[in-house]
């Protein structure tokens, strides 16, 4: 249990902070990538972890070019 529950927020405020619908933080929660806390039986989330998060670039990598000697 953290110590300090003012640092904790909903779902759906995480969302309007980083601009994103709830399903967003959803997905990051699910990916392991928020931590989270059972409160009364609601899932919260440390404001703290909203307000850094920096996501990953993700898509495809780019291909390798392969130099070509002529």
């Amino acid at each position: 249990m953290p110590k300090n529950l003012d640092d904790m927020i909903s779902q759906a405020e995480a969302a309007r902070i980083r601009g994103v619908t709830p399903q967003a933080i959803g997905h990051l929660i699910k990916a392991g990538k928020l931590k989270t806390v059972m409160v009364a039986g609601r899932v919260l989330v440390f404001r703290s972890e909203i307000e850094n998060f920096t996501p990953d670039l993700g898509g495809r990598p780019k291909k390798k070019r392969s130099k070509v000697k002529k």
